[in-house]
C-alpha cells in the first residue's frame, strides 16, 4: 500500500492549537496520556486474550517500554497491547476526542464475558490525550500492528497541522510505538532520570510495568496499596506508604482506609499526620490530596475533596467515576464530586468521633495538633456544626491542666445543682486565664468553667452560641446570677465584713471621677471572693470579645470600655477608704486606683502596654517602704487555699487599726501616665 493522506476533521487545525498551546498546564503530563493510552490497549489485550489464544503473539509479556535517542532527539513508547488496523488508526488517531477505549467499554459491558477485566481499568480519551505530543514534538510517528492474525502492520504520521499519513510498515510483534521527534526546546526528555521521574510521579501505580532504557526493573511500583483489601496490608506497610507520600518520619496520628461502591466507586487511605509541620523536605508543600482516575494522577493537590477545616489531612483518593475535564488536568464540578467530597468528609468527621469516645490518649494527640482546625470548621462551617461539635475539646477548672481536656459532653454530663448553661472563660493563655478574678464566684460554688485561651477561641464563640440547647455564657458577664447554682464551699464563707454603705459609696465615687469614661460604670460585686476588682462586659454574645479576633489579625481596634466591679469585702478596699476617709485628696489614693483599673485590663487581656506600670508600680513600693509607714504594718500571705502561685500579700493596719502614714510628697502620680489618658 502506498503512503495515503488524509485530512483531519473539520476544524481539526484550530483545535489542535487550543490543545497544543492552551490546554495543558505542564508540558510532562504527554507522558502520563500516553502511559495511559498504552495502558488501555494492555488491558484491552489482556481481556480479548482470556477467551481468543488465537490472536497474534498470545504469550507476549504485556508491558510499556520507553526508549529515548539523545543524539537522534527522539523519544519511543511501545506497548504490547491490542493493537490497531489501518481503519483503528483512522477512526481513533483521525478524530479528536473520538475514544476507542469508551467504544471497548460498551462493547465489554454488552459481551458474554461477565466483565472478567474491570472496565474500569481502562483510561484515557485515545484522542485529546494523544495529541497532547505536539506540545513536546513537532512530527509524531505511530507505528502500530493489530492482534488479529494476517493483519499488516501500518505507520501513521502527522505534524499536527492540518493532515496525517497512513502506509504500510513493518512489525513483528502486536503492539504500537509512537515515536516522538522533538522540539529543541524539549530535550530534557531524552534524559531517563527525567522520565522516570515524570513516571513515578504521574503512573507509578499503572498495572503493567514501565521500563525505561531497557532496564531490568520496571520504574513504577504497578500496585496501588489503597485499592488492596486491608486485611492484607500491614501497619509497616501503611506506614511505608505514608513516609513515601509526605517524607515525614514520625508515625501518623492515625489513618483511614476506605472504599465504596455507592453512590459512587472510589478508594482511599488517608492519614492524620504527626504533626502541622511536616519538614522542611516534604515534597507536600500545599493542602489537598492526591487525586487519581482509575490510578492515574489527576491532581497532586486537590482541594475539592475535604472542607478547608480538613485541610491537615493527608492522603490519595482514586476514583472510578470522575468527571475530567477534555486536558484531564482537572475535575469538572458536579454532583458527582459533590458527592465524593461529602462521602468522605462524613467518614473522616465519623472517625474523629469514634476515636473520641474509644480512643481518648489518641484523640487527644489528634486535638493538641489539629484542633484549631476543627474550630476554624464551627466558624466557616456552619453547616457541619453538629458533626463538629463532639470534637472540640478544652482545658477546665475541672483538671487546672492546660492539657487535660473535656468535650462538651462531658462538661454538660457534670453540670452543677441548678445549672442550665455553659459558662467559659476568655483569656490569652491557659495562666492568665485561671487567674481570672471572674473564676472567684465559680470556684466558691463549685462550678467548672472551660477556658478558651486559644487565639481563634474568640472567633469560636461567635459561632456556638449554644449546645444542646445550653447556652455558652461567658464569666465575665454583667448580668451573671449564680446564686442558686451550685453548692456553696468552705472558703466562700470566710470573707471579711463588706465596707459600711456611705465607706463604699465615697469610695466608689472616688473611682469613677478618677477613671471617668474609661468604664462605663462602677459598682459592687456581688460575686467576688479574693479579688479586689474586675471589669465585666454588658455586651451580648461572643461580639464582647471582637477586639481579640481583630487584635490577632493585626487590624485596628479599640479596647472595651467595661463595667468595674469593686469587692467591698476586700482589704484593699478596706485600706484606700480609710485612706480616703484620712484625706479625700491623697495622691497615693489616685495612684491606686488607676492600678487597681490596669491590673483589672491586664487580667482580661485588655492592657494595651503593661509594660507602661512599671513607674507607677516603682513609685507604690516606694511609698509602701516608707520610714512613716506604720511599725505595726504586716503581710499577710496565708489565704486560705491559695497555692504559691496565687498567695496574696496584703497590707494591713496593726491592731490598733492607726492608718498607714505616708507623706504625701513621696509619689507623684504625674510620673506613670495612666491608660487612656490625654498627653
Amino acid at each position: 500500500m502506498t503512503q495515503q493522506t488524509f485530512t483531519f476533521q473539520a476544524e481539526i487545525q484550530q483545535l489542535l492549537n487550543i490543545l497544543i498551546h492552551s490546554l495543558y498546564t505542564d508540558r510532562e503530563i504527554f507522558l502520563r496520556e500516553l502511559i495511559s493510552n498504552a495502558s488501555d490497549a494492555l488491558h484491552r489485550a489482556q481481556f480479548e486474550l482470556l477467551t481468543n489464544r488465537d490472536a497474534l503473539d498470545p504469550d507476549a509479556e504485556l508491558r510499556i517500554d520507553l526508549r529515548a535517542d539523545a543524539e537522534a532527539n527522539t523519544l519511543t513508547i511501545s506497548d504490547t497491547g491490542i493493537g490497531m488496523t489501518r481503519d483503528d488508526l483512522i477512526h481513533n488517531l483521525g478524530t479528536i476526542a473520538r475514544s476507542g477505549a469508551k467504544a471497548f467499554i460498551e462493547a465489554m459491558r454488552g459481551g458474554a464475558n461477565g466483565g472478567a477485566i474491570s472496565a474500569q481499568e481502562v483510561i484515557g480519551q485515545f484522542g485529546v490525550g494523544f495529541y497532547s505530543v505536539f506540545m513536546v514534538a513537532d512530527r509524531v510517528t505511530v507505528i502500530s500492528r493489530s492482534h488479529q492474525p494476517g493483519q499488516q502492520a501500518c505507520v501513521w504520521e502527522s505534524h499536527g497541522e492540518g493532515s496525517y499519513t497512513i502506509e504500510e510498515a513493518e512489525r513483528d510483534q502486536r503492539g504500537t510505538d509512537i515515536i516522538l521527534h522533538l522540539k529543541d526546546d524539549a530535550k530534557e526528555f531524552t534524559q531517563p532520570w527525567k522520565l522516570k521521574d515524570i513516571i513515578r510521579k504521574h503512573s507509578d501505580y499503572i498495572a503493567f510495568p514501565i521500563y525505561v532504557d531497557g532496564e531490568e526493573n520496571a520504574t513504577n511500583k504497578q500496585t496501588a496499596i489503597w485499592r488492596q483489601p486491608a486485611s492484607e496490608i500491614s501497619d509497616t506497610q501503611y506506614d511505608d506508604f505514608y513516609k513515601m507520600l509526605t517524607l515525614d518520619f514520625n508515625p501518623p496520628l492515625h489513618r483511614i482506609h476506605m472504599r465504596a461502591d455507592v453512590p459512587l466507586q472510589f478508594y482511599a487511605l488517608l492519614y492524620v499526620p504527626s504533626g502541622v509541620d511536616l519538614g522542611m523536605f516534604s515534597p507536600r508543600k500545599e493542602a489537598g490530596l492526591k487525586l487519581y482516575a482509575r490510578k492515574v494522577l489527576i491532581q497532586d493537590y486537590s482541594k475539592d475533596l475535604l472542607p478547608e477545616y480538613l485541610a491537615f489531612v493527608q492522603g490519595v483518593v482514586d476514583s472510578e467515576d470522575l468527571p475530567l475535564n477534555v486536558s484531564r488536568e482537572s475535575v469538572q464540578a458536579n454532583r458527582v464530586m459533590a458527592n465524593l467530597k461529602k462521602t468522605l468528609t462524613n467518614k473522616v468527621l465519623s472517625e474523629l468521633k469514634r476515636l473520641a469516645e474509644k480512643d481518648a490518649d489518641k484523640y487527644r494527640d489528634i486535638w493538641l495538633a489539629f484542633g484549631r482546625f476543627l474550630k476554624q470548621g464551627i466558624i466557616v462551617a456552619p453547616a457541619d456544626r453538629t458533626d463538629i461539635e463532639p470534637l472540640l475539646m478544652f482545658p477546665s477548672t475541672q483538671a487546672d491542666d492546660p492539657e487535660q481536656f473535656v468535650t462538651l459532653a462531658d462538661y454538660v454530663d457534670r453540670l452543677a445543682a441548678n445549672q442550665h448553661d455553659i459558662y467559659y472563660i476568655v483569656g490569652d493563655d491557659f495562666t492568665s486565664a485561671r487567674r481570672s478574678p471572674h473564676l472567684d464566684a465559680f470556684r466558691a460554688r463549685g462550678i467548672e468553667v472551660l477556658y478558651f485561651t486559644d487565639p481563634v477561641d474568640a472567633a469560636l464563640i461567635m459561632s456556638l452560641a449554644d449546645y444542646r440547647g445550653h447556652r455558652l455564657r461567658g464569666a465575665d458577664e454583667a448580668d451573671l446570677d449564680l446564686s442558686e447554682i451550685g453548692t456553696p464551699t468552705d472558703e466562700a464563707s470566710i470573707s471579711e465584713p463588706p465596707l459600711e454603705e456611705g465607706d463604699f459609696e465615697a469610695l466608689r465615687s472616688r473611682f469613677a471621677a478618677v477613671l471617668g469614661d474609661r468604664v462605663r460604670e462602677v459598682r459592687a460585686s456581688k460575686t467576688l471572693t479574693g479579688s479586689p476588682a474586675r471589669l465585666v462586659s454588658d455586651q451580648a454574645g461572643g461580639s464582647r470579645n471582637m477586639f481579640r479576633l481583630n487584635r490577632l489579625l493585626d487590624r485596628d481596634y479599640e479596647l472595651p470600655v467595661r463595667i468595674l466591679e469593686l469587692n467591698p469585702r476586700h482589704p484593699l478596699m478596706h485600706n484606700l477608704s480609710g485612706l480616703l476617709a484620712q484625706r479625700g485628696d491623697h495622691p497615693l489614693a489616685q495612684a491606686v486606683i488607676e492600678q487597681v483599673f490596669e491590673t483589672a485590663l491586664l487580667q482580661d487581656g485588655l492592657h494595651p502596654d503593661p509594660a507602661s506600670m512599671a513607674d507607677r508600680l516603682t513609685l507604690l513600693m516606694q511609698a509602701a517602704t516608707t520610714v512613716g509607714i506604720s511599725v505595726g504594718q504586716r503581710i499577710d500571705a496565708d489565704d486560705a487555699g491559695a497555692d504559691d502561685d496565687d498567695t496574696q500579700v496584703r497590707a494591713r493596719a496593726a491592731a490598733d487599726d492607726e492608718p498607714i502614714v505616708i507623706d504625701a510628697e513621696a509619689i507623684d502620680t504625674e510620673v506613670a501616665p495612666s491608660v487612656g489618658d490625654e498627653e
